[in-house]
């Protein structure tokens, strides 16, 4: 008889000290994707989403490198199963991106001129003291402010 495949994930230990924090996260999540965007300009409808995700990878990277209340195995299922950006985590690391909000703002590709965001801007540098990054909604995630 053949063996019948499951889905079933099996969770590392100390998964239940941060799975009400995940699945509160997840909650809010599902609730900024189905929210209504009328009115809103078509870049402001994600930029909850882009707040919530960096939340998630931003908890799991505090837990695993700032606070080491998390195993590695941990560390890595959550990175393996999609509750953290392993990208971002990767650029977190680096001296100079401690506080970036998403991964689009560093690509030059996207922006005009081939530079950076606005967002990246230290504040003493900008010309407008209030500023807002299209792709995410960040006011300024440059290591500096």
């Amino acid at each position: 008889m053949p063996k019948v495949k499951t889905n079933r994930v099996k969770y590392p230990e100390g998964w239940e000290l941060i799975e009400p924090t995940i699945r509160e996260l997840q909650a809010k999540m599902r609730e900024a994707e189905n929210d209504p965007h009328d009115g809103k300009r078509k870049c402001e409808t994600l930029w909850p989403i882009f707040k919530i995700a960096h939340q998630k990878s931003r908890y799991i990277f505090d837990l695993y490198h700032r606070r080491k209340e998390i195993s590695k195995e941990l560390y890595e299922f959550c990175l393996d199963q999609g509750y953290a950006d392993r990208n971002l985590i990767a650029k977190w690391k680096k001296p100079g991106y401690e506080r970036l909000c998403c991964l689009r703002c560093m690509q030059p590709r996207d922006h005009n001129f081939a530079t950076t965001c606005v967002c990246r801007v230290p504040k003493q540098l900008r010309e407008e003291k209030v500023i807002e990054c299209v792709h995410c909604g960040c006011k300024g995630c440059a290591s500096g402010d």
